[in-house]
C-alpha cells in the first residue's frame, strides 16, 4: 500500500490525543511525505529512513521517529508489512536546556512587522498558541480575556479555563504558528517562550506565584515556580545592592 494512502486512513483511527495526532501529521507532512509519500510501505528501507532522520535536529528527529514507528506498528498489526524498517533505529538523546526568553522591554524594541500585535498579545497575556487560535473579540469583555477552549477542544487541563486582565494588542491569530515563529527565530526564541515572557512580566510586577499560576493556567503552582526562578544578570547585580541597603553595609 502507498504510504500516503495508509496514513490518511490511519490518523482518525489512532487512540492518541488530538494534539499528538496533530504533531504527527505535521512531522509527516514536513519530513516524510516529500520523500516517501508516494512509495509503497514495503519498499522503503531502513537506510533511507536513517538518512532522512540524520539531517533533523534532535527534538525533530525524535518526534519524526516516534511518528514513523507508530505508522509501521499499525501497518504490521493490519498485515500490510511483516516487519518495521525502523527496528534498531535509536532515538536521539534529548538534553532539555532552560529555554531562552525575551523580556517585555526587549520585545518592545523589536519590529515584528505584521506579527507585531500577536507577539505582544501573547507576551502580555500568557496564552498557549492553541488557546490564542480560537480566541475571538467576543472572548474579550469587561477588561478580561476569557479563555475557555483551545484548538484541540478543551484546554490543556481544567486549570486552563481562566480569565486574565486584558492589556491590549489583540489581533485574530492564524491557524498555524509558522509565520509568527519565523519572526521570533532570529532572536533565538519560540512562540511558546512568550509564555515565559508573560511569567517574567508577572514576577517583575511582584504578582504572587499562586496568583501567577492561575493566570497561566497551570494545574500545579510548582510549574510556575520553576519559571519564576529564572533570573537575568542585572537582577543578580541588583540583589547585591539591595542587600547592602537592607543590611546597612558600605
Amino acid at each position: 500500500m502507498i504510504l500516503d494512502d495508509f496514513v490518511s486512513r490511519l490518523w482518525p483511527q489512532l487512540p492518541l490525543t488530538e494534539k499528538t495526532i496533530d504533531n504527527y501529521k505535521g512531522a509527516y507532512r514536513r519530513y516524510a511525505q516529500p520523500t516517501f509519500g508516494f512509495r509503497n510501505l514495503c519498499e522503503i528501507t531502513k537506510t533511507e529512513f536513517i538518512e532522512l532522520l540524520a539531517v533533523l535536529s534532535s527534538p525533530t528527529r525524535f518526534q519524526t521517529l516516534m511518528m514513523l514507528r507508530t505508522v509501521y506498528r499499525e501497518a504490521i498489526n493490519r498485515g500490510l508489512v511483516l516487519e518495521s524498517p525502523l527496528t534498531g533505529i535509536r532515538p536521539p538523546r534529548l538534553n532539555p536546556q532552560p529555554s531562552k526568553f525575551l523580556t517585555w522591554k526587549e520585545l518592545n524594541e523589536i519590529d515584528f512587522g505584521r506579527q507585531d500585535n500577536r507577539i505582544r498579545f501573547l507576551a502580555l497575556h500568557g496564552l498557549r498558541f492553541g488557546e490564542a487560535v480560537v480566541l475571538s473579540e467576543s472572548d474579550i469583555r469587561d477588561g478580561q480575556v476569557h479563555i475557555t477552549k483551545s484548538k484541540y477542544g478543551s484546554t490543556k487541563s481544567p486549570a486552563g479555563v481562566r480569565t486574565v486582565p486584558y492589556l491590549g494588542y489583540f489581533d485574530p491569530f492564524p491557524k498555524y504558528q509558522l509565520t509568527i515563529a519565523e519572526k521570533l527565530a532570529p532572536y533565538g526564541v519560540t512562540v511558546h517562550s512568550l509564555r515565559k515572557t508573560y511569567a517574567y512580566n508577572l514576577k517583575t510586577a511582584k504578582i504572587h506565584v499562586t496568583t501567577a499560576s492561575k493566570l497561566m493556567g497551570h494545574a500545579n503552582p510548582l510549574i510556575t515556580m520553576k519559571i519564576y526562578t529564572a533570573v537575568k544578570d542585572d537582577e543578580i547585580a541588583e540583589s547585591g545592592q539591595a542587600m547592602r541597603i537592607a543590611l546597612s553595609l558600605s
